[in-house]
């Protein structure tokens, strides 16, 4: 049985842990709604600008002179896999799970006979896919120091992918991240890069009415060299800043988690603490009475 002095020990290291919770739980709900906010303001520009590519691309499938970034370089031997997670821990299971998503798409494309790399964004999803894959990283991206995220910093991400492209050193990409539902819920998510992703054939049966007509002023080569890189920027940015809001809402409920657990566990052993006492007094006071009666 644990001494007084011991329980009395682990009670106050409980509390002391119940304060560090309650305050993060506190910090993660302050920058939730930011984070949300942000995360919802981009999804809009971001679906209709992945929409417009997709009916590009379904226009100029077959052409000769389509952009790779658009349809591809045609064939799918080698995948490269962009991984957004978080740059902290703490947060529940928000990086395990979309890190174990990642390492299955990892496994089903192998078991396939493709190539797989890894370009991973935060360093969680690095840490844990690097113990077994570390050979298929071919780059690494975090955001540690950072107080807000910016366009400027998903820019980077799009112009190495870009650079890869051009290199060929892959043939379709594909983002993998959290996206954002509710405080509670985070839906690991995938969304095809490159090529674009072409409408389903009941999604073009349920337009109704003529299709839209692009005309590109000046030219075509031209918009494309300026909107597709961009398009490229825009996904990565909105994939970041919706894993940036689920990761608060998971650390917001694993702290509320933690808090409670925290007080439970104060109770116990501020019980056991009691029990305890109390059976040390008795204790005292049967050798008192024993004494007083042996005299």
């Amino acid at each position: 049985m644990p001494s007084l002095k011991t329980l009395r020990t682990r009670i106050n290291s409980v509390k002391s842990t119940r304060k560090i919770t309650q305050a993060m739980k506190m910090v993660a709900a302050s920058k939730l709604k930011r984070a949300q906010s942000q995360a919802e303001a981009a999804r809009p520009y971001a679906e209709r600008m992945e929409r417009m590519l997709g009916a590009l691309a379904t226009s100029v499938a077959g052409s000769p002179d389509a952009p790779r970034m658009l349809v591809g370089t045609g064939r799918q031997d080698v995948h490269l896999l962009v991984v957004v997670s978080a740059d902290r821990g703490l947060c529940g299971g928000f990086n395990s799970t979309i890190s174990r998503f990642a390492r299955s798409r990892v496994r089903a494309l192998e078991e396939q006979g493709k190539t797989v790399k890894l370009l991973t964004v935060g360093r969680k999803g690095r840490d844990y896919l690097r113990r077994e894959y570390a050979r298929n990283i071919v780059g690494e991206v975090n955001f540690v120091g950072k107080k807000r995220i910016g366009f400027e910093d998903a820019a980077p991400i799009a112009e190495k992918i870009t650079a890869m492209l051009a290199a060929e050193e892959f043939d379709v990409c594909t983002l993998v991240y959290n996206r954002f539902k509710s405080v509670i819920s985070q839906i690991p998510s995938e969304q095809p890069l490159i090529p674009a992703s072409i409408p389903a054939t009941g999604e073009v049966a349920a337009d109704v009415g003529p299709k839209a007509l692009y005309e590109y002023e000046p030219a075509e080569e031209a918009i494309l060299a300026s909107l597709l890189p961009q398009n490229l920027a825009i996904q990565i940015y909105r994939a970041v800043l919706e894993s940036a809001a689920g990761e608060q809402g998971a650390r917001m409920t694993a702290m509320d988690n933690a808090t409670r657990n925290a007080g439970d566990m104060i109770a116990r052993l501020t019980q056991s603490y009691n029990r305890q006492r109390q059976a040390n007094i008795t204790k005292e006071l049967i050798e008192i009475i024993s004494g007083a009666e042996a005299v």
